[in-house]
This record gives C-alpha cells, structure tokens and sequence, in this order.
C-alpha cells in the first residue's frame, strides 16, 4: 500500500500534473442488477479478479473534474452534472448501465470534503482534479458484457496540464487515428486514450507539444489536439470548433461556445479542413485538464503555419481564458447552474 502524501509535503505553485494518493475516495458497487449505497474507502488498492471483463476486454469509462478554491476559502465544482451526463453516454456505448446523476455528484462531493485539504490555496492556479471512472468486473474468458461493475471517484491536486501553463506550443499533424469514425470516439472509453499513445510519443520526441488528429475517414479534416479539443479564432470573428461522431464532446468547449459571445465572436461547430487553418488569427487546445492552452503553430506536411504568435497568447484567448477561470474559481459570475457549492466543515 503506498504511502498517503500530507498537504505540507506538496509545493502549490509547481504541482504538475501527476497522481498523488489522497486519503478518501467513493466507491460503489452494481451488482445483481443494482448499485450499493456507496461510500468513502481508504484503501487506494482494490482487490478485483484477474479475469475482469475490462481488463481483458475494456469494458472502462472515464471522466475528468475539478475542484476550484474561492478567494473566501470555499470550493466549487463546475459543471458536475455535465460530467454526470457524458459518463452516462459513454456507458451507453459500451453497454453498461447507468449512474445515477445524483449520486455521482454527491460523490464527487464527498470526496471534496473528505479531502478538502488538499484543494490547492486561491491564487496558485493549482486545482484538485477529480477522476470519476467506472470498470466491469465480471470473471469471463469469452467476449460479452460485465454484470458486475465497479465506480470510483479519487482526487489529487495538479498544476497546469501542459508545461508552462498559458504559453503557445508546436503540434503537428500524425497518420495515425485516434477512434474510428463510428467507433467510440464520442466516448471517454481507456481505449481511445491507448490508441493516442503512440502518436502522441512520436510528436513528442519530433519537438512538439503534442499531435493534431484528422478524421480517420479521409484524414482531412481537424479533430482533436492530443487528448483536447480544438478551438480556431477566425480573422473575421468566429470561435469555430470542429462537429464529428468521433469527437469527445468537451464540457469546455460547449462552456466557451457559450461564452464566445460575450467578446463579440460568433460561435460555430462546424468542419475545419487542414487545409484551410490559415484563417485562423489564434487556436487553442481546450478541456478539463488543458483548460485553455494556446497553440502557436501547426506543422502539416512539413510546412508549419503560425498563428497569433509562436511566444505571446493571442488576445482573445487571453479573454476567454480569464472568463472560464474567473466563473471557476469564483471570481466572476457565471451563467445559472454552472457551479455548484461544495459544503465544507
């Protein structure tokens, strides 16, 4: 059992983006065609048959939150439901039953406040990250689907996701896909993420932040940014953000579609060609753990195309960037229902 880390062990302003073994975490079980009231555990091992149906067959879910430290020492979560919503999707695709929406989120605030020593102080720009997942754990050897299911929700607190934070980076176009473009690219399955791995450690060792995947029907078309999604600012004022089956729809990226407006830019989903990326002024990654990531440029078919800057973020991205973080963390008032309270001792 690994050793579990203390608040004064960690320096919050140089968190990165790694695991740390907090002392709760909520599990609940589904079995005989229910789930258990579920609880908070200790143990951050858990003892599950060598024949599971997802390791063997990867039957696994997965999401990605956080919690956010107001200026008045209170918590907030944001968008928790949302969270709640797309795992179900996800479970739909790979034929396993629902979690319930209501407790998902009272889960997630258990753990919280269980943990709450662990959200990172206000002003450090560090965050407690939240990872609700959710595997089958039937014995089997032959190919169905799991009767019996476990959830969790475990926390750990993290820097910025990329090295540097709010500081433009390289990708570059790969060959290789990431889902297929009827396969489960809309959900958060482990598989989706295995499948980047290699790309992503080839554009890696090329010198860039990571790898821009195509669709994989005429690999054309932009999808996603490594494990985020894709936002381009057109000269003429449109937030564009590419529509597929095979694109994991990002609880950021509808937020700042949403939010788009409010700077004057209009917001579109719509197809973006490789092709075509040179009428962007700015682009970004975006997402739970990206949050809002500016890239300086696309290499594709070794000609590179720069955006706003190589060095210095672009002032729209800037603008947004503050908007998303100002509702987060409390600092600004978001629309209705975008943050929930997480009541602390």
């Amino acid at each position: 059992m690994s050793d579990k880390i203390k608040p004064e062990d960690l320096d919050w302003a140089n968190l990165g983006f790694g695991y740390h073994d907090l002392p709760y975490r909520f599990r609940a079980y589904y079995k005989d065609g229910k789930w258990s009231e579920g609880g908070l555990e200790t143990d951050s091992y858990m003892r599950v048959s060598e024949a599971a149906q997802s390791f063997h067959y990867g039957q696994e879910i997965f999401e990605g939150a956080k919690a956010y430290r107001r200026k008045d020492g209170g918590v907030n979560l944001f968008r928790p439901n949302m969270n709640a919503q797309r795992m179900n999707r996800s479970a739909d695709r790979l034929l396993m039953p629902h979690v319930p929406e209501e407790m998902f989120v009272e889960a997630m605030k258990q753990v919280v406040k269980a943990n709450q020593e662990f959200v990172p102080p206000y002003g450090t720009g560090a965050t407690l990250y939240l990872r609700p997942f959710y595997f089958g754990t039937t014995p089997m050897v032959g190919v169905h689907a799991a009767s019996d299911f476990t959830f969790e929700i475990f926390a750990t607190p993290v820097g910025a996701y990329y090295k540097g934070g709010l500081t433009p980076t390289a990708y570059v176009t790969g060959k290789l896909d990431r889902a297929a473009h009827a396969g489960t690219g809309r959900a958060k399955v482990a598989g989706n993420y295995a499948s980047s791995l290699l790309p992503g450690d080839e554009a890696h060792k090329a010198g860039y932040s990571d790898v821009v995947y195509l669709d994989p029907r005429l690999h054309e078309n932009i999808e996603e940014l490594g494990s985020a999604n894709f936002f381009g600012i057109t000269k003429d004022g449109k937030f564009q953000t590419p529509k597929s089956p095979s694109i994991l729809p990002s609880i950021t990226k509808y937020s700042l579609l949403a939010l788009a407006p409010e700077f004057g830019l209009i917001p579109e989903e719509t197809t973006i060609s490789i092709n075509d990326i040179d009428r962007f002024a700015e682009v970004g990654a975006m997402g739970t753990a990206a949050v809002i990531s500016p890239v300086g440029s696309i290499t594709h078919e070794g000609k590179k195309h720069v955006f706003y800057s190589e060095t210095e973020v672009g002032p729209y991205t800037q603008k947004l960037y503050k908007r998303l973080t100002g509702i987060q963390f409390g600092d600004e008032e978001g629309p209705e229902g975008w943050i929930v309270d997480v009541p602390l001792d």
